[in-house]
């Protein structure tokens, strides 16, 4: 698999491009998330600063963007597509930690490198952002550093969800919140809740939620046989009785 660490020109096939223009493909994916979008609440010419230090990167599929460990030198938002974030257990297995779509950001890390492994599901176009010229420009768009810091609690707090998903639910529990959580999601920027879009492998799924992909798909078509879902097709889940699969997630 590729990596980001590379010139800023011409990286493995795949063209990354320095992008001031407002206008561009990302940035127009972006207005559609913009309320929890990187540059929400700036000003359009913070936003115009923002974007003179910004890369633009169009990747495809299963492209690993970084490693576990990797020295941590960049910040990237998702202008459109999705990302999976995960750690491997020294006996090889894995734990995905998150699933990132269009507005989300990664590449928080530690003195000791990155956190996780940083790979996308599909063909995904990011905005990459050096560490050093972000940190400058913080210093002159306060706003900036503030949004930073509500997206870092923000991050804390899926993860003590995620601690509690991986304790306490049952299996049809763990689905079910999941499924809340993406219909919450698209609600958020505007898109229907009773359908959401599930671009990730039930694998990736059961590697979220703690069980076996068999448990997954059993639950899945548990769910659709009591009509609580639907899955008319692949990558794609409809909710049909919203107040059943949310008192589900809540343990009721």
């Amino acid at each position: 698999m590729g990596s980001l660490h590379m010139p800023p020109l011409d990286f493995d096939g795949h063209k990354l491009e320095h992008v001031a223009d407002l206008k561009s493909p990302s940035c127009r994916n972006c207005d559609i998330v913009r309320e929890i979008a990187f540059c929400a609440d700036l000003s359009h010419d913070e936003v115009k600063r923002l974007a003179t230090v910004r890369c633009h990167a169009a990747l495809p599929a299963s492209y690993t963007v970084f490693r576990e460990g990797d020295l941590v030198d960049n910040v990237y938002s998702i202008s459109n597509g999705a990302v999976k974030l995960y750690k491997l257990l020294p006996d090889g297995r894995r734990q995905i930690i998150g699933f990132l779509f269009s507005g989300d950001i990664f590449g928080l890390g530690t003195d000791d490198g990155y956190c996780y492994t940083a790979e996308t599901i599909t063909p995904t176009q990011l905005c990459r952002f050096g560490h050093r010229k972000l940190d400058s420009l913080m210093e002159a768009i306060p706003r900036l550093e503030r949004r930073m810091f509500s997206m870092a609690v923000r991050d804390l707090v899926a993860a003590q969800e995620q601690m509690l998903l991986l304790g306490r639910k049952t299996a049809r529990e763990k689905v079910a919140t999941f499924l809340v959580k993406l219909a919450q999601r698209a609600a958020k920027i505007g898109h229907s809740p009773s359908e959401v879009a599930l671009p990730m492998s039930r694998a990736d799924i059961a590697d979220y939620l703690g069980l076996t992909i068999e448990t997954v798909s059993r639950t899945f078509t548990q769910l659709k046989r009591d009509n609580i879902i639907g899955l008319p097709a692949s990558g794609h889940c409809l909710l049909n009785d919203w107040q059943a699969l949310k008192e589900m997630a809540e343990g009721a």
